[in-house]
């Protein structure tokens, strides 16, 4: 079991760069946009006025890797959804903002709130409200599909699309660069 779990990560080591390993290392928290990254982005309206939207559940097992390893998550969205309070209450994530134009401010309330510095953060983004966090960012990081424009600031690219295992991605990277990610294969192998 064990080789296959080192030729797993060996694997997964190619796509990774030496200045991309050191930036994750030190990352403490994720901070995440929500439609186009922890959802694909598409929101449907019912007749009865509900929403809807769809999430992915290896995102969601990603998430709670995080967070039982140390590090943080949080959510800063300009849209408002009950929805979004419910996934994020059954993922344990607490740091949540909903319905922030002034996404600035939110994100330096968390950074204050958990004491933490720009460089122990990576932001997770799809368009272009998205780039002014991942540039304070130590690491900014967009989804597969994200406009060209993010694309071109990020610090790395998932090569999954949003709200389908991109978030999951970001979790292998921070996990495998703070050599996490070893433990937790093996606790599924035994």
């Amino acid at each position: 079991m064990t080789d296959l779990i080192e030729k797993s990560l060996a694997n997964l080591a190619q796509k990774y760069n030496q200045d991309l390993l050191e930036k994750a290392k030190a990352i403490k928290l994720v901070i995440c946009d929500v439609d186009g990254v922890l959802s694909n982005g598409k929101v449907y309206f019912g007749n009865e006025n509900e929403e809807l939207k769809s999430f992915n559940i290896k995102d969601g097992l990603g998430i709670k890797q995080l967070l039982n390893n140390g590090i943080q998550v949080a959510i800063i969205t300009g849209r408002e959804s009950n929805i979004v309070s419910r996934r994020s209450k059954e993922l344990g994530i607490v740091h949540v903002y909903q319905g922030k134009k002034d996404k600035i401010a939110s994100y330096d309330e968390i950074l204050e709130n958990l004491n933490l510095i720009p460089e122990q953060v990576a932001h997770v983004g799809d368009d272009l409200p998205d780039i002014p966090l991942m540039n304070r960012s130590g690491l900014g990081i967009c989804v597969s599909d994200a406009h060209f424009f993010v694309k071109q600031n990020a610090d790395w690219s998932t090569s999954s699309i949003g709200g389908d295992g991109a978030v999951r991605e970001i979790s292998d990277l921070l996990l495998y660069s703070q050599g996490k990610l070893q433990n937790i294969l093996k606790n599924y192998l035994c």
